[in-house]
Formats: C-alpha cells, structure tokens, sequence
C-alpha cells in the first residue's frame, strides 16, 4: 500500500514544470487533467506554470483545447500541431473560395455570355543584372 504525502512547491524541478505545461499547450492534457495525473494540490499551480513558463496567454486561466474556452492568444509562436491545424484551416478555406470563383465564372458564361479569361503573364525581360 502506497501512502502520498503532501508535496511542496519547492519538490516541483522546473524540468517536471516545463513538461507539464508542454502537455498541456499540446492538448494532450487540460490543466486539470495534469493536475490529477501528477498529483498537484495546488487548485492554480498548474496555472501559474503555464502563465509563467508557456508560450501562450493563459491569463483566461483555461486550456485552448478545454471544450468551454475559447481559443487563447499566441504570445510567441505557434507549435507545429498549432501551425498545421491552422494551415489545414485556411486551406479548407481556400478551396471553398476557389469553388465559389470557378462556379461564378461558369454562371457568367452559360447566363450572361460572358467569357472570363486570365490575362496573359508578362513577358520577361531578357536583361539580367
């Protein structure tokens, strides 16, 4: 039988305190969710780890993941899973648009007679510095 004893702030090493707060910015966690896994007391520990040592603003106090927060600000930069997922986004978006101009231009043309076309590249100069 395994008896827990009371952890201080001091017994958190800031490598277990950057590794929390990883989990948590990566979605893998909530804040809450580490806090019960690691056994961390402290209602706002966590919190103030990610205000402290992550990259994003946590002063909302809850995870961008959390299904009741909205997304947080970036302060830095984005991590990679960040940066894809918002790549991913704007590509969807972009081909919406892209549907939306190619169905114009076929209503242009089968409704109106309207011939769009794309005008011709510019010639390069044969100059080169």
């Amino acid at each position: 039988m395994t008896t827990t004893s009371k952890r201080t702030q001091r017994d958190y090493y800031l490598a277990f305190k950057l590794a929390v707060v990883d989990q948590v910015e990566k979605g893998e966690l909530t804040y809450k969710q580490a806090q019960n896994k690691y056994g961390i007391q402290g209602r706002s520990t966590v919190l103030v780890w990610l205000r402290k040592h992550g990259r994003l603003v946590w002063s909302q106090g809850v995870s961008p993941l959390h299904p009741k927060g909205g997304p947080m600000t970036e302060s830095k930069e984005l991590t990679p899973e960040q940066r894809i997922k918002e790549l991913e986004t704007e590509l969807a978006e972009t081909k919406r648009k892209t549907e939306f101009f190619e169905h114009m231009i076929m209503v242009l043309k089968r409704d109106y007679g309207v011939s769009v076309s794309k005008k011709p590249l510019a010639k390069r100069s044969k100059k080169r510095k």
